[in-house]
């Protein structure tokens, strides 16, 4: 069940319920007095590569690891003024600072909103950061990440993705739609509420440019191929009727594991009934084994890559991209000289090892 409602500044919320929530369909208004919500940001083009950097000076003002009593994304009670006016399960609400938006496309028709000649090149160009940013709280608890979960909230959490994915997806102006997790201080996380989030971007990303290049080189059936691959070698560490997960041949971080449909999906949105009931237990147990490699929590990013709104819906499928830096219990990769200047990487470990290792952390879980 979704419920919609609006924060005090005018930002959307949206709560949805577990299956098998214990909540009624009532919310609290949100009753708070907010400043006004901060200008979009604006993009700059790099012109040696032609990436758009955005800018996005109200960022700096976010919380750095509040304290339980004044976390921002628990349910307001009259000592904490936070972001959500009440219970929930899982919420979804637009970010206070965002790296896009809250401007689309059509909000203006000033010249620097125009986005048609975003692969031009050219000296200080600059365009708005169009688009949108939404914050997904995976649970009303102080602390915990996407694997802590229940598999029934798991699968709310991925009934939210797919209903945000259709949503932005629609809306003027957006390209790519992107749902993420970074969990734990290594990663640079500011809040240990476990928490998602979701940018939808007025362009194809870089690394999606790149991926719908390959397609172009190697045909529209290119991830199938990697897939049939990937599945015959010893880097699978996890499968089931509808997904895959396995450390890819050329993994760049000590640990990597992709996990992908084994049916043709763009994005959340196109999956179906059986993708979504396999891939909450399925993608809780891979976290949880991803946790017991060591013992303590493994910081990580989850990025779940889709393909753009507009092109490619053929060639790039749905999949999970989860890295972490770390490379011992207590060491963690470094993007040094070779990859962060040169973008050559170094691994440390090789990946038919490493998905040993995971392969057998799994199974203690």
């Amino acid at each position: 069940m979704k419920h919609t409602a609006q924060l005090a500044d005018g930002r959307d919320l949206f709560y949805f319920d577990d299956a098998d929530t214990a909540l009624g369909p009532e919310r609290r208004v949100d009753a708070r007095v907010l400043d006004p919500r901060p200008v979009t940001a604006t993009m700059r083009q790099d012109v040696l590569t032609g990436d758009w950097i955005t800018v996005a000076a109200a960022r700096q003002n976010r919380v750095f690891l509040p304290p339980a009593d004044q976390d921002p994304l628990a349910p307001q009670t009259p000592a904490n003024p936070s972001e959500i006016p009440d219970v929930y399960d899982v919420a979804v609400f637009e970010n206070r600072s965002p790296s896009f938006g809250p401007a689309l496309a059509s909000d203006a028709d000033d010249p620097p909103r125009g986005l048609d000649d975003l692969a031009d090149l050219g000296l200080g160009r600059t365009r708005t950061s169009v688009g949108r940013c939404e914050v997904v709280c995976f649970s009303p608890e102080h602390e915990g990440s996407f694997g802590t979960q229940t598999e029934s909230r798991a699968r709310t959490v991925i009934e939210a993705w797919a209903d945000r994915t259709a949503a932005l997806s629609a809306m003027p102006g957006i390209e790519q739609v992107f749902p993420f997790e970074n969990r734990g201080e290594a990663i640079g996380v500011t809040l240990p509420h476990p928490h998602g989030q979701i940018y939808a971007y007025p362009y194809v990303t870089p690394r999606t440019t790149r991926m719908l290049d390959a397609a172009d080189r190697l045909g529209s059936g290119m991830f199938e191929d990697i897939l049939q691959f990937e599945r015959a070698s010893e880097r699978v560490v996890l499968t089931g009727e509808h997904w895959t997960a396995y450390v890819p041949f050329a993994a760049r971080w000590p640990i990597e594991v992709h996990l992908v449909p084994h049916r043709h999906v763009p994005d959340f949105a196109a999956t179906d009934e059986e993708q979504r009931a396999e891939l909450a237990p399925l993608y809780l147990r891979l976290l949880r084994g991803i946790d017991a490699l060591y013992d303590s929590p493994t910081p990580y990013i989850a990025a779940w890559h889709q393909a753009p709104v507009n092109v490619g819906r053929q060639a790039v499928r749905l999949h999970l991209q989860l890295t972490s830096p770390r490379r011992a219990v207590d060491r963690l990769k470094y993007l040094a000289g070779s990859e962060a200047a040169m973008g050559a990487w170094v691994g440390d470990i090789p990946p038919e090892t490493a998905a040993a290792n995971i392969r057998k952390a799994i199974e203690s879980v």
